[in-house]
């Protein structure tokens, strides 16, 4: 565990991840955006910590005395038991790709390959520039440049919105396994 949190505090960098990400040959890829983020320390600990507390022992005994393989052990037991882990570690992946922006910026070259958040962020950019205009079109301006803002904050919100009433059982199953019971 502490080997896992060193690393957690105490990363490789910008730089080295970069030349791992070229050196494989994945930049302009969508991979690239998928791959380097796949595993996050965090994740790691919380699946642990999940898996100690709500997976008994017992379990893995009573399989081996019924002659269960590792393999079946796994697909038949260990999964179905982890659904609501799977399901919070899977909404704080996507919501994490979802806001990320910085690594396509770095990674892709290609605007055909560019992720919402970056083509928004560029929209904003273009919106916020002003040339020699008079005072009231400079308000009206900036005026449409918030609504616009604003608008693309929604729009960038709304697929999470939409998704998280289907996984928020698994999140109140997952607050209630490190609760106090009885």
């Amino acid at each position: 565990m502490m080997f896992i949190t060193f690393t957690m505090l105490f990363s490789g960098g910008l730089i080295p991840t970069y030349l791992v990400v070229k050196t494989m040959g994945l930049i302009d890829t969508r991979w690239a955006l998928l791959i380097p983020n796949a595993v996050w320390v965090w994740q790691v600990i919380i699946a642990r910590t999940f898996f100690q507390n709500s997976i008994p022992e017992e379990l893995s005994e009573a399989a081996d005395i019924d002659g269960c393989s590792d393999i079946r052990f796994i697909f038949s037991i260990i999964l179905p038991l982890a659904k609501p882990i799977i399901a919070v570690l899977s909404l704080m992946y996507a919501v994490g790709q979802w806001n990320a922006y910085f690594d396509a910026l770095i990674y892709l070259k290609s605007q055909s390959l560019y992720p919402l958040q970056l083509i928004l962020r560029s929209i904003l950019i273009l919106n916020s520039s002003t040339g020699n205009i008079d005072a009231s079109e400079m308000i009206k301006q900036q005026q449409m440049a918030e609504l616009m803002k604003y608008s693309l904050i929604v729009m960038a919100s709304l697929p999470v919105l939409i998704i998280y009433p289907f996984v928020q059982r698994y999140f109140v199953q997952g607050m209630l396994i490190g609760s106090v019971k009885g």
